[in-house]
């Protein structure tokens, strides 16, 4: 018995105060002593117990720190992913710079000589068609109709597949005589209009034929172009005469310094006459076939160069007045 009740004691001891002294409900007789001695509150037991019922804050603390550091380091992962993508994008546009500004170059080299196209030979047409296709898969414009600023200027004429200038371009195998300077063509882009010119020089004159036209948008790469007008331009004569005192016909030598007063009264004629003609207005004539119609696709567009195609697969290639690929 005195064991018994020496262990009923300390079991009851065990238990917090708070425990040991709440009330106990109304119907209900507290159990007995040897009950909670039969199911062995030892000191093991009541340090068992008080351990569940502990909070459990500390866990709780290290998960959301946990969960901090995931949230920063995700987002450092997406500002490396974009400072990387940022890179990556700058060293591809780098690298299409300078595949295209090779692509340009090697063009020009093949034009060099070619008369506009006009002297080319088959193998020179076929090597320019492949770097033209080139150029075009890398057209930094491909809405070329909505960037109207680039599109406006005046544009030289470099090469072209047109078989109908072709007889235009022969005249400049006539030596002496003629031979044509210049094709370009010229932009306005707030007016809508369009107009190609051609001059011509000779020993003595310089004059142009022109053509003016209205066009409008049809794609992002297309315009219809309507021809209106023809100009003959007034022919711009050389003011003086330059005749050698000396010159060779048939291996001799002629001297012409006796016909020094002639010479130059038909030097101060000339001057005249060169004046009076070019103060004259241009010709212009219109164009009223309904037939004067065609279109241009623009496939290649930057601020020097521009590439396009017309009717029956032609193609031009044109350079921006004051561009360095002119020089």
């Amino acid at each position: 018995m005195s064991s018994l009740a020496l262990r009923n004691a300390f079991a009851l001891n065990a238990f917090p105060a708070a425990l040991s002294a709440a009330p106990v409900p109304a119907g209900r007789n507290p159990p007995p002593l040897a009950l909670l001695s039969s199911r062995g509150l030892s000191p093991v037991s009541k340090r068992r117990i008080l351990t569940i019922f502990r909070p459990p804050t500390a866990p709780s603390f290290r998960l959301q720190a946990v969960a901090d550091d995931d949230e920063w380091g995700a987002e450092k992962k997406i500002l490396k992913g974009a400072a990387g993508s940022v890179a990556a994008v700058e060293e591809e546009t780098t690298d299409v710079t300078s595949v295209t500004a090779e692509l340009k170059r090697k063009l020009l080299d093949q034009l060099f000589g070619t008369d506009r196209g006009l002297k080319a030979t088959s193998e020179t047409r076929a090597e320019v068609n492949e770097l033209i296709t080139q150029l075009e898969a890398k057209n930094p414009t491909p809405a070329p109709t909505e960037a109207l600023s680039l599109l406006n200027g005046k544009w030289i004429l470099a090469y072209t597949s047109f078989v109908g200038l072709f007889p235009l371009l022969g005249a400049g195998s006539l030596p002496q005589l003629v031979k044509v300077d210049e094709i370009s063509q010229t932009i306005d882009s707030e007016a809508f209009t369009v107009q190609n010119s051609v001059r011509f020089v000779g020993p003595f004159s310089s004059t142009s034929v022109s053509t003016n036209a209205k066009f409008e948008v049809r794609s992002p790469k297309r315009v219809q172009i309507k021809f209106e007008e023809g100009i003959i331009g007034t022919p711009q004569l050389t003011d003086s005469i330059v005749i050698p005192d000396k010159f060779e016909f048939f291996g001799q030598s002629i001297d012409l310094s006796p016909f020094n007063g002639v010479i130059s009264s038909l030097q101060d004629t000339a001057s005249s006459v060169a004046k009076t003609i070019s103060s004259q207005p241009p010709l212009k004539f219109p164009i009223s076939n309904s037939n004067a119609q065609s279109w241009l696709l623009t496939t290649y567009l930057d601020d020097e160069l521009r590439i396009s195609r017309g009717d029956g697969s032609s193609v031009f290639v044109l350079i921006k007045e004051g561009s360095a690929l002119l020089s």
